[in-house]
């Protein structure tokens, strides 16, 4: 039997604050990553400026182009995110804007995985639901299960050490893990 082929994952943080639960999700991802996956980080979306299709004709901003030549690269991306106001952070539909306008389009037939956390029971799901239309445009090959919405975040994650500590959620996140690699892996076959 071959062991099957490494995989590299990337991160996409909709996140800009320094102890952020999500950052801390974020962090924790390479240990809870299945035998044969990597994951990354990407650059942070707050180095991408508003989205203004006169500075596009310009040239695309150079955080924009090393941030899709990574996804490029890579075999999957992870976003995760928190909500804001019922959707996704601001930073994150800009960051989203940018890089569909990359030609060629890096999120496209890209397996993709969406991780949220926050304060409140449903721990992001209207965020998801957003995020996925956007992406839907994209074409991105969104894995549909398990979802991984973080609730009660407050009480799983250790912002002091940027870590998911509470064992339940770590399991499912490692789970979708695996079946983001079992999805990349089919998709690469």
């Amino acid at each position: 039997m071959t062991d099957p082929v490494p995989l590299r994952f990337v991160t996409l943080l909709g996140s800009l604050r320094g102890k952020s639960f999500n950052g801390a999700v974020a962090r924790t991802l390479p240990a809870l990553a299945p035998e044969g996956v990597t994951v990354g980080a990407l650059g942070s979306v707050g180095a991408f400026p508003l989205y203004d299709a006169d500075v596009q004709a310009r040239g695309f901003p150079a955080p924009v182009l090393l941030m899709a030549e990574q996804i490029r690269a890579a075999d999957g991306v992870i976003i995760v995110t928190p909500e804001y106001n019922y959707s996704m952070p601001g930073v994150l539909k800009n960051a989203i804007d940018w890089l569909s306008r990359v030609a060629p389009q890096p999120l496209a037939g890209k397996p993709l995985a969406i991780v949220t956390a926050s304060r409140g029971v449903i721990g992001g799901a209207r965020a998801q639901y957003h995020l996925r239309q956007s992406l839907v445009f994209l074409d991105a090959m969104v894995l549909n299960r398990p979802e991984v919405m973080i609730g009660l975040a407050g009480e799983k994650i250790d912002v002091e050490a940027m870590e998911l500590i509470d064992s339940g959620t770590r399991d499912v996140v490692a789970r979708q893990l695996r079946a983001l690699a079992a999805l990349a892996r089919r998709l690469r076959a």
